[in-house]
């Protein structure tokens, strides 16, 4: 099996800080990302092959659902009320059971399910144009860029202590890490920012013990040194959070959804759609192609773009770069692009099956990231399976 190489760090080389950003998901834009995934979810358990699009906002007593769907009628009310029951907002000016809940739902398009669906003779069509990105690198075990790593988990980690008993701590919040590299390794903590929202009897000294020991029991030993500088809460108190204190939108936060700023987006937003709609399924596979990549050893990073037009089954475009990191010389990425077009057809079709994504398994991508969280019984996070490693080798091989 080849094994790529870093490149040689060149002796006194500079340090670089590069940082992503996470948020809790009681963030209002999380809230919006999770009850538009949730009316997927309920969506889809009624019907496998049920479209849907839908886009939330949440505010100060107020939630709006709006979108578009082919599938049979459901109840939207109550799916966003345990939402948001879940989430951990109870009482007003955001509470669960008081909240006002708008709904302008309406039938898909028939000019798109025409260019969407199969017939004799079509392949099923791609949901939408767009360029889809995946990545993968051997900076973690889940082979994700760091930064955007351990901010997800340092914002899960305090979810973890909310739902397991801290009432003081509240459901919004953001975390935001910085940190060195020499050469393309990351060897130390420069900042952690955690803002978390918490109740009025939690002492801002109370918030900064707390939060210092979970960046330690998150981050790897070593990493956090005297220099390291670590700001809680650094605009005060935040006892006022979520949709009371900011208006959310569903995909706002397509930067944290999957590889932080050290990697190009596409653009498209994934929560509240099917998987129809290739800016999620097709940024799926292209992190599925991307993390089988480095596990095979072709590459020790590899950025992979998928382009689409709407209608057309057949990727326009497949573009592998790995970054210098290659293991098949100057033509890696050229190579491994080929091996995966013969070895992945990358279709709607094609994707949706070998993933398994007809199903409700999108709640719980809402929050945390989209990628870099282990696969799940239940076929959920199916696109980090490392299934198709020996794959891409035989075919680079052959």
């Amino acid at each position: 099996m080849p094994v790529a190489q870093f490149r040689e760090i060149p002796e006194g080389a500079p340090p670089e800080l590069v940082t992503a950003e996470s948020v809790a998901e009681g963030h209002p834009d999380k809230m919006a990302d999770r009850i538009s995934d949730e009316i997927l979810d309920a969506y889809l358990r009624l019907d496998p092959n049920a479209h849907v699009a839908v886009e939330t906002l949440v505010t100060a007593d107020l939630c709006v659902v709006a979108g578009e769907v082919r599938a049979p009628p459901l109840a939207l009310e109550p799916v966003v009320r345990r939402a948001i029951r879940d989430i951990g907002y109870a009482a007003s000016p955001f509470g669960w059971d008081s909240v006002e809940v708008r709904l302008a739902v309406h039938a898909q398009s028939p000019e798109i399910a025409r260019g969407v669906d199969s017939a004799p003779g079509k392949a099923e069509g791609a949901g939408d144009q767009g360029i889809m990105v995946g990545y993968a690198c051997r900076e973690t075990p889940a082979l994700m860029p760091a930064p955007i790593h351990y901010a997800h988990r340092l914002m899960e980690r305090m979810a973890q202590l909310r739902r397991g008993g801290r009432g003081d701590l509240g459901p919004d919040g953001k975390s935001q890490v910085t940190l060195e590299y020499r050469g393309h390794r990351p060897v130390r903590a420069e900042a952690v920012v955690l803002s978390q929202m918490h109740a009025a009897s939690l002492s801002m000294p109370e918030l900064r013990g707390l939060a210092e020991r979970v960046v330690r029991e998150v981050l790897p030993d070593g990493w956090v040194d005297g220099r390291t500088r670590l700001l809680v809460n650094p605009a005060g108190t935040f006892v006022l959070g979520g949709p009371a204190a900011d208006t959310g939108l569903t995909g706002r936060k397509n930067v944290v959804d999957s590889y932080g700023p050290v990697v190009p987006h596409g653009g498209g937003a994934f929560s509240g759609k099917d998987p129809s709609k290739v800016d999620r399924s097709a940024s799926y596979a292209a992190r599925y192609v991307a993390k089988n990549v480095v596990a095979a050893g072709l590459a020790e990073r590899c950025l992979l773009q998928i382009a689409y037009a709407i209608g057309v089954a057949e990727p326009l475009a497949v573009h592998v770069d790995c970054l210098g990191t290659g293991a098949l010389g100057d033509r890696s990425g050229e190579r491994i692009a080929a091996a995966v077009r013969r070895t992945c057809p990358l279709t709607p079709r094609w994707i949706r099956d070998r993933l398994g994504l007809d199903r409700p398994i999108y709640a719980r991508t809402a929050a945390y990231g989209h990628f870099g969280r282990p696969p799940e019984a239940d076929g959920g996070f199916s696109w980090e399976r490392l299934d198709l490693a020996e794959a891409l080798l035989e075919a680079v091989r052959g």
